[in-house]
């Protein structure tokens, strides 16, 4: 497997926004590029430090989308059982701190600036790459905070993300589809075997992946490992699905609950088999962390996972946020979005980085409006940006475009068109949604 260039965790916009003018300078030291992966650099600092990450409890996930999703939904339900709960994922929308969540507000930055000063020297020493030394900083940060469970996202892949470290309680793999190709290969198959990388030996793996093949990868290597196995089908599992733009509302038959009468403010179909898997994969607890029925309602109902078919309406106007990356993501906004009825008109705001399959992105996109903007999100570092003049004229049939590097000028043309009364859907990636927010004055979590 190619290893990927540092810049594919790189620290997006360099501010920690929310934490004071705080650059990823004052994190980390200068960190290599083009390191091959491995485990190794990220088990002898853990080591190091007394391996922070064994003491407490873990829930992993992975999976090609919704795996962020997912984690939020554990985080929000075990929070609701009177739990103290780390929460790492990546990438942040608007501020770094956002990686590192207790209790669903992003550490506090002179904490996280005090441990990375701690792990500094060390993280020099041994060589990390930037998400290596992110995830060594999320384990010692939730130690030092005396965390009671940490639910740990998969960066990339599975087989040798650095976060594959962990021996969890519990092993999620939300489904497998195309994307980060070049590192994890070029067809599904390859890329459900490095997500099943993350199956451990005797550790639960449940999964919501449909394809019967690609489970049956799944299946195959949690028997080679000794891992209980077992799936979820969103479609029939799923009953009664209402999807509106301030949520869903649903009902899931358990083992462990009985029947449970849900509501989620997370809008979309896919939302709800997130939900779905979240929940059935805290039956595969041990007893002394499965939450109550209770926990789980409240949970299902308050959980925030920002720039996730976001709907903000404002003085600008009716916005929504999506970060959907790859084709299967976009699809899923497409579907949800006409399941929605949004006032009309509907223009995309649409950025995308260079390294990602804009040729097949931009058709399902363009399926969803009469008219785009293509723009170049400021904070995409400067090799992994795309050319929207070139995304323009490759792609046909296409609505009618709009092409405006400039951020702030694609933002005002988009509302233009738009008018107060219509619907602008911002998307492409996470750099795209944060980079809007941002210039909104929407802080994802609010202030500290």
């Amino acid at each position: 497997m190619k290893a990927p260039p540092d810049s594919a965790f790189s620290g997006k916009g360099g501010v920690l926004q929310g934490g004071g003018d705080i650059s990823l300078d004052d994190v980390f030291p200068p960190l290599p590029v083009g390191v091959a992966w491995g485990l190794e650099r990220t088990e002898n600092l853990l080591q190091e430090w007394g391996n922070p990450e064994a003491a407490y409890p873990t829930l992993h996930v992975g999976g090609t989308n919704g795996k962020g999703s997912l984690a939020a939904v554990w985080a929000q339900i075990l929070k609701e059982d009177g739990r103290k709960v780390g929460l790492y994922t990546s990438p942040h929308l608007c501020s770094f701190r956002e990686r590192f969540q207790i209790n669903g507000k992003p550490i506090p930055a002179d904490v996280l600036l005090e441990t990375a000063a701690e792990l500094r020297e060390s993280i020099a020493r041994l060589g990390l790459t930037f998400f290596e030394a992110a995830t060594v900083l999320a384990f010692q940060l939730f130690s030092k905070v005396g965390i009671e469970v940490g639910l740990v996202e998969v960066g990339l892949g599975g087989r040798l993300d650095s976060t594959n470290v962990i021996t969890p309680q519990v092993t999620a793999i939300t489904n497998v589809a195309l994307d980060h190709a070049e590192y994890l290969g070029y067809t599904l198959e390859e890329i459900a075997g490095e997500k099943a990388g993350i199956i451990k030996a005797g550790v639960p793996v449940i999964t919501a992946e449909r394809d019967a093949a690609l489970r049956e990868i799944f299946r195959l290597k949690a028997l080679e490992a000794g891992a209980p196995f077992s799936a979820i089908n969103p479609v029939e599992d799923i009953r009664d699905l209402e999807v509106a733009p301030d949520g869903n509302s649903f009902r899931l038959e358990t083992e462990t609950w009985g029947g449970l009468s849900l509501t989620s403010p997370l809008p979309g179909r896919h939302q709800a088999a997130n939900a779905a898997l979240a929940i059935r994969s805290l039956e595969l607890l041990p007893e002394r962390l499965r939450p109550t029925k209770e926990a789980i309602r409240r949970g299902v109902a308050g959980v925030r996972w920002p720039g996730r078919l976001q709907i903000h309406q404002g003085p600008r106007g009716l916005w929504v946020f999506d970060v959907a990356h790859n084709v299967a993501g976009v699809r899923a906004l497409a579907t949800s979005l006409r399941r929605l009825a949004l006032p009309e008109p509907m223009i995309l705001l649409v950025g995308i980085q260079g390294d990602k399959d804009w040729r097949s992105m931009l058709p399902p996109l363009f399926t969803m409006a009469p008219e785009a903007v293509l723009t170049q999100p400021p904070t995409v570092p400067p090799d992994r940006r795309w050319d929207p003049l070139k995304a323009a004229g490759a792609v046909k049939p296409r609505p009618n475009l709009h092409i405006l590097p400039d951020f702030q000028e694609a933002m005002d043309m988009a509302r233009s068109v738009a008018g107060k009364g219509g619907t602008v859907v911002v998307t492409g990636s996470h750099h795209t949604v944060g980079d809007a927010m941002n210039v909104l004055g929407l802080l994802p979590y609010g202030p500290d």
